[in-house]
C-alpha cells in the first residue's frame, strides 16, 4: 500500500494501522512509510511501533510454539526522515525452550535511527500477583483531548484532530491547554484507540498500538514536576530511549488506565515511568522512558 493511499480521508487508525503494515523483502527485513508530524520528523512511537512488528512475524505467533512480546527496551539514536522509507532488520539472536530474543534496527540511508531488542515468550503457568490500580474518576466522567484539541485554534492541535488515533482522557488538566496547576511529577490517563478494530486484531498489533499511544505521554509528568506545558515557549522535548514490560494480554478497544510519575530529572533529561492498567484494574504493562527536557 503506497503512502499516499493512507493519506485519504480514512480514521485516523487506519492510517496507524497501514504504517504497521509492513512489506517484507526477505526472512528478516522489511519497509515501511511514516505518517505525517508536526516536528518534521518521524514520531518515535511509530517506528517503535512498526519494530515491534518487524521482530514479531520472525517469532511463531500460533501453534504449539507460539511466543508473545513480553518486554522490549529501545534507544533512538537520529531523527527520522518523515518522507523516506524506514528499512528494519531483524536479527535472531537466541532461539530457547521458553523464550526467544531478537534485535531490530530501523535503518534510514544506512545508519540506524532507532535499534530495539525483544524478548518472547511461551505461554507458562507460574506466580500471579500485581500491583494495585488507584480509584480515579472514569474516563466517561472526564473531557477527551479531541474536546481539547476542537477548542484550540494552532497547527498542533489542527494536526491532532486530523491524525490522532487514540482516545486520551487526562484525570488532571491538559498540557495543551497550558501548566498545571499544581506542580507535581505525577499524572493518570485514560486511553483507548478512536476507532474499531477487527475482532481478530493479534495481540502482537494490540502491544504495537499500546507502544505507539504511550510515546504521546510519556514524558508529561517531567513537564508537570516544573510547572511546563506543550506550549510553554522555548520547549524542546525528544525521547532519548523506551522500555514496555508487557505483563497480560489487553484489547486497545478497552479502556487502560496509564498511572504515571516521574521519579527524576536532571542535566536535561528527565524519566517517565507508568502503570498500565485495565478497566478491571488488572496490571496489563509497565513502561519507562528517559528524554531530553529543556526550556
Amino acid at each position: 500500500m503506497s503512502e499516499n493511499t493512507v493519506r485519504r480521508h480514512h480514521p485516523p487508525l487506519d492510517h496507524v494501522m497501514a504504517v504497521l503494515n509492513l512489506r517484507q523483502s526477505s526472512p528478516e527485513t522489511f519497509e515501511g512509510y511514516s505518517l505525517p508530524d508536526i516536528s518534521g520528523r518521524i514520531y518515535g512511537g511509530q517506528v517503535m511501533a512498526q519494530a515491534l512488528i518487524a521482530a514479531g512475524a520472525t517469532v511463531p505467533e500460533s501453534g504449539v510454539d507460539a511466543r508473545a512480546v513480553h518486554s522490549f527496551h529501545c534507544y533512538f539514536l537520529r531523527p527520522g526522515k518523515l518522507h523516506e522509507p524506514v528499512t528494519f532488520h531483524v536479527e535472531r539472536l537466541h532461539d530457547g525452550r521458553s523464550f526467544s530474543t531478537r534485535r531490530t534496527h530501523a535503518i534510514q540511508h544506512d545508519k540506524p535511527i532507532l535499534s530495539m531488542i525483544l524478548s518472547f515468550q511461551k505461554e507458562q503457568e507460574g506466580f500471579d500477583h500485581y500491583a494495585r490500580m488507584p480509584n480515579v474518576p472514569a474516563p466517561s466522567e472526564l473531557k477527551s483531548a479531541n474536546d481539547v484539541y476542537s477548542q484550540l485554534d494552532d497547527e498542533l492541535a489542527s494536526q491532532m484532530l486530523r491524525t490522532g488515533a487514540f482516545d486520551f482522557r487526562h484525570v488532571q488538566s491538559h498540557l495543551l491547554l497550558g501548566s498545571s496547576p499544581e506542580s507535581q511529577p505525577r499524572q493518570a490517563v485514560w486511553m483507548r484507540v478512536n476507532s474499531p478494530l477487527p475482532d481478530r486484531t493479534s495481540q502482537l498489533t494490540h502491544r504495537a498500538l499500546l507502544a505507539y499511544a504511550c510515546d504521546q505521554v510519556m514524558l508529561e509528568p517531567v513537564l508537570r514536576a516544573h510547572g511546563l506545558s506543550w506550549v510553554t515557549p522555548g520547549l524542546k522535548v525528544a525521547s532519548l530511549d523506551h522500555s514496555m514490560w508487557f505483563h497480560r494480554p489487553f484489547d486497545m478497544r478497552d479502556w487502560l488506565l496509564f498511572v504515571q510519575s516521574s521519579p527524576t530529572a536532571q542535566g536535561g533529561r528527565g524519566l517517565g515511568e507508568g502503570l498500565i492498567f485495565d478497566a478491571a484494574g488488572c496490571l496489563v504493562a509497565s513502561a519507562a522512558q528517559e528524554g531530553m527536557v529543556r526550556a
